[in-house]
């Protein structure tokens, strides 16, 4: 219910209660005072009559006592007076005429003694009539005892004091009386209900304002509920009222001009623009929300140790944000001119699923790879040729391809591979998957930089071999490993013959071209599971896993014989080198790596002591505290 009605309700309440009350006490005023009135009135006649009568009585009159009586009902009002006798005096005179029998009523006040009175209705007449006793009373004048008598017996006895020796009944119209009550009772009620009703409007027009006032405050606030900021509320009124409706409107004001410039700045942000008949504090929100995500989600990966678990945390996202279970996300290999399957719907290390295996090789055949801009497979399912699922999945899927770019090229790709049903809501959730990639983008690309800048400083510049401090940093990982399955390892130390001689009779250039001509043959001869390290200046370490005592001097003894045959053209002359190799065995030489690699380094010591470009494997014989090269 309105509050205009409310209050209308709430009124015609009082007021109607107000009208009831009010005539109800005048009424029942009325009644009391024409009561009393009559009363009086009817005690005075009657007290006239009874007073008459006694002189009557004295006086020897009483024989016309019935025309005296018909003379008083000529007052106005007055609708009859009869007397009427009581027992007592019955039995002392003789009914003279004139007196009627007493009816109940009369009895009844005989009996008493005491005054008494009723209100008759006689059809649409009115009637008063009061009974008043005759009490017998020595006191007065005349005495009563002198008169009237009472037989006891056979004789005479004055009747005793307060004996009731008859009635006086007077009958009053009070139809007229009553008439009159009724016509200024209502009088009264209408002037009543002419104040109520003037007090009504005079109220109506104070409230009006009000009302309407917050029926349109309830109007704007709807309408900014539903993302309307432009509702306007007039001002009615000069009072507080009207200061209400201006603030109002002043509020709409700076949250219509606020809320559009920051929905316009987040917009910004997520690329995603509100729709005709969008809720814009709605979207706004859900643009913030969406904005607080992937500012946490960047918190997060910033603290992550490598690029693998910032892809694995982007997949989560991609699961459980967005409820996308099909996807893809690929990584450029850094230096080489391939691409590898980091997850596949949501599996690590997975196969290609969606694409042509032929992208890990040519990524170039990827057109997110090549364009770098975004590949709408929804809007154009024909744009990329690399897109490849089942046939009969052709049709069911579409597809977007997000190139993620670091350092202005594109360093990974995410595939989103949505089914029919799906296309709608993710066209909706675009911009928002948008802000996860670019928040993740510099992240990204700040660990591909640390991994790159990590992995040259465990490289060798010149060969591209890794160096001794990437086996100081991967030793105890080898050695887990070694244990873990129970294998050995051969450690192999070589070292160049006279190579000092090359740098000095040829110069530095030529040297390096050596030891990198060297490097390519030692990683050619061995397993991409063993590890090749430049361990300073010409020496070498090579160290091969799970392989024992004659398998180990085989491989050593097939890299002299490599080397042997290493030819390096210099200008026009050819240049031949030599490599003298010593061989330990971890664990069998020792159980302690570093002493292990220590013998291997005594065991190339020997062989270069027997003649060089020879193979020598380490015997306890060899070594010495101080042992002699």
């Amino acid at each position: 219910m309105r509050l205009n009605s409310k209050i209308s309700l709430f009124f015609s309440f009082i007021a109607v209660g107000l009208v009831v009350v009010v005539a109800a006490i005048n009424l029942y005023a009325f009644r009391i005072f024409t009561i009393d009135v009559s009363k009086s009135h009817i005690q005075t006649a009657s007290e006239i009559v009874r007073v008459h009568l006694t002189e009557a009585m004295i006086t020897g009159t009483i024989d016309h006592r019935q025309s005296f009586l018909r003379r008083i009902t000529e007052i106005h009002g007055l609708t009859d007076a009869r007397v009427v006798r009581s027992r007592l005096v019955d039995e002392q005179f003789t009914n003279s005429g004139g007196e009627f029998p007493p009816d109940a009523f009369e009895l009844k006040v005989m009996a008493t003694g005491i005054a008494d009175y009723e209100i008759i209705e006689k059809g649409s007449e009115l009637v008063f009539r009061n009974t008043i006793p005759y009490i017998a009373d020595s006191k007065d004048s005349p005495n009563c005892m002198s008169c009237h008598f009472i037989r006891k017996g056979d004789e005479w006895h004055p009747v005793p004091d307060g004996a009731v020796l008859g009635a006086v009944t007077m009958t009053m119209r009070l139809t007229e009386l009553r008439n009159q009550a009724l016509i200024t009772v209502f009088s009264i009620i209408g002037t009543v209900t002419l104040f109520i009703l003037v007090l009504f409007f005079f109220l109506r027009g104070i409230l009006n304002p009000i009302t309407k006032t917050a029926s349109e405050v309830e109007e704007v606030v709807r309408g900014a509920t539903d993302g309307n900021f432009k509702g306007y509320i007039s001002q009615k009124t000069k009072d507080e009222v009207g200061q209400i409706a201006n603030e109002m409107n002043r509020l709409m004001r700076f949250l219509d001009d606020g809320l559009n410039h920051i929905g316009n700045q987040v917009s910004k942000l997520t690329g995603r623009q509100a729709k005709e008949n969008e809720n814009l504090l709605t979207v706004t929100i859900d643009m913030v929300e969406g904005l607080t995500k992937a500012a946490h989600f960047k918190q997060t990966i910033e603290e992550d140790e490598s690029k693998s678990e910032i892809f694995q945390r982007l997949s989560v996202i991609l699961q459980d944000e967005f409820d996308l279970h099909k996807f893809s996300i690929y990584e450029l290999i850094s230096g080489r001119n391939e691409m590898r399957a980091i997850i596949v719907d949501g599996a690590l290390s997975a196969s290609c699923r969606w694409c042509d295996p032929q992208i890990l090789d040519r990524p170039e055949t990827c057109r997110a790879r090549r364009t770098g801009h975004l590949v709408n497979g929804i809007s154009q399912p024909d744009i990329c040729y690399a897109f490849k699922p089942l046939p009969d999945e052709w049709r069911l899927h579409g597809y977007l391809c997000f190139p993620i770019m670091q350092s202005g090229t594109v360093g990974s790709i995410v595939q989103l591979v949505i089914e029919e049903e799906n296309k709608e809501r993710v066209s909706e959730v675009l911009p928002y998957i948008n802000v996860y990639l670019r928040e993740a983008a510099p992240v990204l690309e700040a660990r591909r930089l640390t991994e790159t800048l990590k992995e040259s400083s465990l490289r060798d510049p010149l060969t591209g071999l890794n160096n001794r401090r990437y086996l100081e940093e991967y030793v105890e990982t080898l050695l887990a490993n070694a244990r873990r399955q129970k294998i050995h390892l051969a450690i192999m130390m070589l070292d160049l013959d006279y190579f000092k001689m090359v740098n000095d009779t040829y110069g530095h250039d030529v040297g390096d071209t050596v030891l990198k001509t060297l490097a390519e043959v030692l990683k050619q001869s061995v397993r991409s599971s063993d590890m090749v390290i430049r361990y300073g200046g010409e020496e070498f370490l090579i160290i091969l896993q799970g392989t024992v005592e004659p398998d180990a001097d085989q491989v050593a003894e097939n890299i002299r014989a490599t080397v042997e045959k290493m030819r390096v053209n210099i200008g026009g002359d050819v240049l031949q080198k030599t490599i003298s190799i010593g061989i330990s065995d971890y664990p069998k030489d020792s159980t302690t790596f570093w002493q292990a690699l220590k013998f291997a380094d005594v065991a190339m010591y020997k062989a270069k002591q027997n003649g060089r470009n020879l193979v020598a494997r380490f015997t306890q014989e060899m070594w010495t505290n101080e042992p002699e090269y």
